[in-house]
């Protein structure tokens, strides 16, 4: 189950660290061209986010794979920009990355300081995932796949989706809906789960 932000509604433009801010954690949310990074990251903000969205252009369909995102009219070209508060103290500072290729040269930056990502995955294009996936774990960070939903995703077991990826066991994986707060809220919580049984109390 979700655990409610302690701080602010999502989506206001408040930008004072709630008081009962403990630990802030820079977080990446990583995935490939239209999955829903920045869907994800509007939805769960308690401030308003910073977007670098630009619309596509028709230069852009040459470099840019538009399969089963043809109704997608902008990418992000640089980050989003959010932030959540969860129960503890705890401020996720998330940052969402571009999903294409020609923007790997701006990764090393944008991951620079970060403890995990979340890499969400489109079951209905799982090979676009895989180049992100090489560049989170040729970085050495630990992350959790969150399965974003979509009204006509393909269904798998987790054993075939594992399989697919190329998970380590130890690697969580959440169905989510980008769109919905506390589907959202439950994949950083597991992300952060996963960082918090990697890591002493006090590295924290």
């Amino acid at each position: 189950m979700a655990s409610v932000p302690s701080s602010s509604s999502t989506g206001t433009s408040g930008l004072h660290l709630p008081d009962s801010a403990r630990e802030l954690v820079k977080i990446l949310v990583a995935g490939p061209f239209g999955v829903g990074k920045t869907t994800l990251i509007d939805s769960v903000s308690e401030i308003r986010p910073l977007h670098t969205e630009e619309h596509l252009s028709e230069a852009s369909v040459s470099v840019d794979n538009l399969a089963g995102v043809r109704d997608k009219t902008t990418t992000t070209v640089a980050i989003d920009f959010g932030r959540i508060s969860l129960e503890g103290g705890i401020v996720l500072y998330l940052f969402g990355t571009p999903g294409q290729e020609r923007f790997r040269s701006l990764w090393a930056d944008i991951a620079y300081g970060a403890l995990g990502a979340l890499v969400l995955v489109d079951t209905r294009r799982i090979d676009d995932s895989f180049d992100v996936l090489g560049l989170v774990e040729e970085t050495g960070l630990p992350y959790a796949v969150a399965l974003n939903t979509f009204p006509d995703s393909r269904h798998y077991t987790e054993d075939q989706l594992r399989r697919s990826l190329d998970l380590d066991p130890s690697t969580p994986m959440v169905t989510c809906d980008a769109r919905d707060t506390n589907s959202s809220i439950d994949s950083l919580l597991a992300l952060v789960q996963h960082l918090i049984a990697r890591h002493r109390p006090e590295t924290w």
